[in-house]
């Protein structure tokens, strides 16, 4: 017999969504199309990106190109906005060709709100991109809960707003709550899961959490006592392209090297594991109020 579910906690990057095609790819873009631009070396860039988006705490990062200090000097007074019109047109039109689901996995999740299972998302991904994904992938109001870290800083006189270029009905949830985590809180620190697991689940024996990480997702659930799922599909990563993300992240070395040791967590051993697909999660349990 399945076990019978009625909260389900599931991370998102590389979960729900290719993250890192969603990173790659238009950040890809953009960078060559500032190299090519401004005339600057790769090198001097690609470091510069690495110092602003440690400051602020992300590699997503919506005013990168107006912190760049080469490019500062190279265009001292105009909009670097303007002057790189084409750099961030590349990057948006890249990022719409990749910005989409795993297969299956709206079908999946609608099916299972619609067997009455509370469905909780909780990241380590900003605020305002881990709410903008939820509605642009049709995902308001079939995830009950959001738990995110706030969004990172700003430069001093600019607005989370100022920075967006569709009406805030594009960025904010209407149905879906959204609360979010304590700054610097980072998985496998169980202290969130225990929390969402006490306040929306019934019992342990009838919640599950999936993620694509060993270490982070899978040992943090064990941990909670709830039954954990291998989202293994979502761990294929181009170690080329792995990277540029390495060279250019807010992590440190030390982060990068904690990383490295989480995806490989040899003493880890999921419960249940998702080969191909978010919807093998129907294979093992039944999904109710």
């Amino acid at each position: 017999m399945k076990n019978r579910i009625s909260l389900l906690v599931t991370d998102l990057d590389n979960t729900l969504w290719n993250w890192f095609d969603i990173w790659y790819a238009p950040f890809s873009a953009m960078l060559e199309e500032i190299v090519g631009l401004s005339g600057i070396d790769r090198a001097t860039i690609i470091s510069e990106i690495r110092a602003v988006h440690q400051v602020r705490g992300t590699s997503e990062y919506t005013y990168l190109i107006q912190e760049l200090p080469s490019l500062q000097k190279r265009h001292p007074g105009e909009d670097l906005g303007v002057v790189y019109e084409n750099a961030i047109h590349s990057y948006r039109s890249s990022r719409r060709d990749v910005m989409a689901l795993y297969p299956g996995v709206h079908e999946v999740l609608a099916t299972i709100k619609d067997c009455g299972t509370r469905i909780i998302a909780y990241t380590e991904s900003h605020a305002y991109v881990s709410s903008y994904r939820l509605k642009k992938f049709g995902l308001d109001g079939i995830v009950d809960v959001l738990f995110s870290p706030p969004d990172h800083d700003f430069p001093t006189g600019i607005t989370p707003e100022q920075m967006r270029t569709l009406n805030s009905e594009q960025y904010k949830l209407s149905t879906t709550e959204h609360r979010h985590t304590p700054r610097g809180h980072l998985k496998p620190d169980s202290a969130i899961l225990e929390l969402i697991v006490d306040e929306f689940g019934e019992e342990v024996s009838s919640t599950v959490y999936v993620g694509d990480n060993l270490m982070k997702d899978i040992a943090m659930a064990q941990k909670v006592g709830i039954f954990d799922v291998w989202a293994k599909y979502g761990t294929e990563i181009d170690p080329d392209e792995y990277s540029l993300l390495q060279k250019v992240s807010h992590w440190s070395p030390e982060d990068i090297k904690r990383e490295i040791e989480m995806k490989n967590a040899p003493n880890v051993t999921a419960t249940f594991t998702l080969e191909d697909n978010f919807a093998e999660i129907l294979n093992y349990f039944e999904f109710g109020a």
